[in-house]
């Protein structure tokens, strides 16, 4: 793996922001990868856009920003809609399929639906971790990372509060893509 970008989108209060940072310190910090992890989002942050940026790699990162993302991630319609599109042929794009309701995906890459939101209302009774099952399912499919290192960086980064909650998110994101996405 030379340079590996990856693009989380949504709207503020999905946890975009927080994915992002779990990923980029776990593949930084536990997987011995270099790492750079940006962001934006909108000033009203609850429910604008927001979005993540990780780029991963094996040599030193020259320039911080997506150029054209390898992975994507939308949470929402709205990011879907700027950004599902636009996916390139051989690139993976993972929806929450209980959030983006049309449109039939990338324009080459090979698109998963994974039902975040559902699982993490259903089983946690929280939809705050649907970010927490989708970086689960990401982990499973793309082998980007390890489930381990997600896990150990939750403990490291996110509130106390809610470690073993997200963690367990984590878990259940992983174990339904395991199952259900080839």
């Amino acid at each position: 793996m030379s340079r590996t970008e990856i693009r989380i989108t949504g709207f503020g209060g999905q946890g975009v922001i927080l994915a992002g940072i779990v990923l980029g310190h776990a593949v930084a910090v536990h997987e011995g990868k270099k790492a750079v992890q940006t962001q934006s989002y909108g000033a009203e942050t609850r429910g604008g856009a927001a979005r993540a940026e990780v780029i991963v790699s094996d040599e030193k990162i020259d320039y911080p920003k997506v150029i054209s993302a390898d992975i994507t991630i939308t949470m929402s319609q709205e990011s879907f809609e700027r950004y599902g599109a636009t996916t390139r042929p051989g690139s993976v794009l993972f929806v929450d399929a209980d959030l983006v309701t049309s449109g039939s995906g990338s324009s080459g890459g090979t698109m998963y639906r994974v039902p975040a939101t559902k699982i993490a209302a259903d089983e946690f009774k929280k939809t705050l971790v649907a970010n927490m099952v989708m970086l689960g399912a990401v982990a499973a499919v793309t082998k980007i990372v390890r489930l381990e290192s997600l896990k150990t960086s939750v403990r490291e980064v996110a509130r106390k509060a809610s470690a073993d909650l997200n963690t367990r998110a984590l878990e259940r994101g992983f174990e339904w893509a395991s199952a259900n996405l080839r």
